[in-house]
């Protein structure tokens, strides 16, 4: 990925999926999803963008939601 605006992924399941994504754009929309599965963006187009994401990738999808409760589970139970 060329762009100055790289993100680094925080889930398992994004690390391993972007190491067979040559496609910039297709990086950003694994990125995208990840992000959106931390915190939800507002607006129309942001959850029809995610909905598509979803649709192509369900297992992915699945993968990082479940990696995120868990850490979120993870998170509420130190405290």
């Amino acid at each position: 990925m060329t762009s100055p605006h790289v993100a680094i992924p925080l889930t398992n399941a994004v690390r391993r999926a972007l190491r067979s994504v040559s496609d910039e754009r297709a990086a950003m929309d694994l990125l995208f999803l990840e992000a959106w599965e931390r915190q939800p963006l507002p607006g129309a187009a942001a959850a029809l963008r995610v909905g598509q994401i979803r649709r192509a990738n369900p297992e992915l999808a699945a993968e990082v939601r479940a990696e995120i409760a868990g850490a979120r589970g993870a998170g509420s139970a130190a405290r």
